[in-house]
């Protein structure tokens, strides 16, 4: 049972929110320029070149979680594209045939949880999108990560202050805990959670409005028409991104009959390692415990640290591994979210039997969150995007870098995804800019628009089938 807030840690978050709400306060007056400055200064901080590089070494060194590559760095870089695109201040949209003119305000004080697999480009992400509009964010960092997300934070403080703005528009806690964290997602205004599932039901529990996401167990159609060399390719690159941490990151590959054995050598072209049937079991046990939990330390582990665990020999250059599966459920534990560098591969035979098993998938885990396909069949795709219980679906792009935004496609630049209704979420979007304000309607009189009775109840108008 989880323990009772302590007097301290009430009044930490008392003086928290009173700083936040001050800090707001102070830039109440900034114009659209002045803020966009702001957003550029903070992005500078936590995305240049060098900042990015080292806060990647500091949380793979506090966590052991993650890639030392600095590949999520583009992920800031595309967030302060999108909200320097966009206004927030004033008017922010008109509807001229509706006579509705649309003006943007702050929503307030944000509780942000911190993921431990995002310890640094989640505070960065949330802060460009808040003080674009205004907000001020308290962030919640997760205790095996705490020193990385303090360390991001410090330095987008500095560089507010260096442009004149207060710092406490961005604040951090020194010192996590779960019943403070719940108190301060109880006194803001507005929660972001992005991590695991009890994280966010906490926060929709808080009596707050919040953004939760779902569990992900992304999963990719590959069909006769697919390009193989592409789809390898792409899946090799999603897998590997930052060791499969993101929920987002290929989890489940099904593909059509034909074409499997030439796509499975494909895969092992780019890195992929074909687990026996004799180490499956090893690999199984070594990635989740009796209970079916997943270990903690095969999340986000190199290749050759999940394979040293399970006494799997990995050859040299092989950086993800592939299980076949035949079959799919809970009980069948490879079809489930893995968010580590294990995939697992399906056979099907035509394109209803592939439909089939993406709802088995999902009904087995990650129901909301994302698939893909692979296909230059536009029936396939569309049959696809007609059944899937999903709120996104990637076609012919590398999954864990494109759902949430990417410089060659037109979804909005995050680091949360709505999972919908499917996922216990209240939307199915991507969580940016739109999302960090309050907007006001303005509705104008317009010619009035009702049509009669006859035309509104159609067949049904003067009927006695009643």
């Amino acid at each position: 049972m989880a323990r009772e807030i302590t007097p301290e840690e009430k009044s930490t978050a008392a003086t928290l929110l009173a700083n936040a709400r001050a800090a707001m306060q102070a830039v109440d007056h900034y114009n659209q320029d002045q803020v966009d400055r702001l957003c550029r200064a903070v992005a500078w901080a936590s995305g240049n070149e060098t900042a990015a590089v080292r806060l990647a070494n500091m949380s793979v060194d506090e966590s052991g979680m993650g890639s030392r590559e600095p590949t999520r760095r583009a992920k800031i870089l595309g967030i302060l594209r999108d909200a320097l695109r966009q206004k927030s201040i004033g008017i922010i949209e008109e509807i001229p045939e509706k006579q509705i003119v649309k003006y943007g305000k702050p929503a307030g004080v944000i509780a942000s949880l911190i993921p431990v697999t995002s310890a640094y480009v989640t505070p960065a992400s949330v802060a460009i999108y808040a003080v674009k509009c205004k907000d001020a964010v308290i962030f919640c960092p997760h205790p095996a990560s705490r020193k990385t997300t303090f360390e991001v934070v410090r330095m987008m403080r500095a560089a507010l202050k260096k442009c004149g703005a207060p710092e406490d528009l961005l604040q951090c806690v020194e010192k996590p805990s779960i019943p403070l964290s719940q108190e301060i997602m109880a006194i803001c205004d507005l929660t972001n959670a992005t991590g695991g599932q009890a994280m966010v039901r906490a926060a929709y529990s808080s009596g707050k409005p919040a953004y939760g996401v779902g569990a992900g167990n992304a999963t990719m159609v590959i069909d006769e028409t697919a390009d193989i060399e592409e789809a390898a390719r792409n899946t090799r690159i999603s897998k590997t991104n930052d060791y499969g941490s993101g929920c987002s990151a290929d989890g489940n590959l099904i593909v059509e009959a034909t074409i499997y054995d030439r796509f499975l050598a494909q895969l092992q072209a780019e890195g992929g390692y074909l687990v026996t049937p004799e180490e499956k079991p090893l690999l199984r046990n070594a990635f989740w415990d009796a209970e079916g939990h997943r270990t903690p330390d095969t999340i986000a582990r190199a290749a050759s640290v999940v394979a040293a665990k399970a006494g799997i020999n990995l050859p040299e250059g092989k950086t993800f591994l592939i299980v076949p599966e035949d079959h799919i459920g809970k009980e069948h534990l490879f079809s489930t979210e893995k968010l580590g560098i294990v995939l697992s591969i399906i056979k099907y035979s035509g394109f209803d039997d592939a439909l089939d098993k993406v709802r088995q998938i999902f009904n087995t885990a990650g129901k909301g969150h994302s698939c893909g396909i692979y296909s230059f069949n536009d029936d396939h795709i569309h049959q696809l995007a007609l059944v899937a219980p999903v709120s996104r679906i990637m076609v012919r792009q590398p999954q864990s870098r494109a759902n949430a935004g990417h410089f060659t496609n037109g979804m909005p630049m995050t680091s949360s995804m709505g999972c919908g209704i499917w996922g216990g979420n209240i939307t199915n979007e991507n969580i940016h800019l739109k999302h960090y304000m309050n907007v006001t309607w303005v509705s104008k009189p317009l010619p009035e628009d009702r049509p009669s009775d006859q035309e509104l109840f159609g067949e049904f108008y003067n009927s006695e089938i009643f």
